[in-house]
């Protein structure tokens, strides 16, 4: 059965100023769909077509790199898409114990998200991640994906150029100062750590 792109889980405008409606359109009609396509044609007819998209990532990794690239990319932006709210949310009890734990504080978490997007060089993805019972601020290069690793991603962020092109040009640092002070779905990354273990790509 071929995977389908998800739907965005709130309206095409409920990210602006952030992300705008146009910026989604491409980004989510045009990019994650072609990755969700892309991964459809090389799975259909082999052993991995009814498969989980999490156990695609694992047999693809390091065995085939175009089908780990949009395999991984699907599972990315699906999850990154539901990092996101249009709607300010809170961590859970538990969650902000965890944060206050291992960054100080909420604010000093979204100083240091701020501060590795920023850092990170080229394309890629960073992620507030628990592992062992402990949060961390990790970093994946392009297409690369925490979705088979031994974390349990909470949020992502995409920095990738196509995530804020549109609205921000190449000041990435004024994207990112947008999406984490106004729309990072903390009720999200609550559930994620609740559950304790990796978000499932739906069918």
């Amino acid at each position: 059965m071929a995977f389908k792109l998800i739907d965005l889980p709130y309206d095409d405008t409920a990210l602006e100023p952030a992300v705008s409606a146009k910026t989604l359109s491409f980004h989510h009609g045009k990019h994650h769909n072609a990755y969700v396509t892309k991964m459809n044609d090389a799975i259909e007819g082999t052993e991995h077509a009814d498969a989980a998209l999490e156990d695609v990532i694992a047999a693809a990794r390091g065995s085939n790199q175009g089908l780990f690239n949009n395999a991984a990319q699907s599972w990315n932006h699906g999850f990154y898409w539901h990092s996101m709210s249009g709607t300010e949310t809170e961590a859970s009890a538990d969650l902000a114990a965890k944060i206050d734990e291992a960054f100080g504080s909420m604010d000093e978490l979204k100083s240091q998200l701020k501060a590795r997007g920023a850092g990170h060089f080229a394309s890629g993805w960073v992620w507030l991640a628990e592992k062992d019972g402990k949060l961390s601020i990790e970093e994946t290069h392009d297409g690369d994906t925490l979705a088979d690793s031994g974390f349990n991603p909470l949020l992502t962020i995409d920095v990738w150029e196509h995530a804020y092109y549109l609205d921000h040009q190449n000041a990435r640092p004024s994207y990112l100062d947008a999406v984490v002070d106004g729309k990072l779905n903390f009720a999200f990354a609550s559930e994620n750590l609740a559950r304790g273990s990796t978000w499932t790509y739906p069918r």
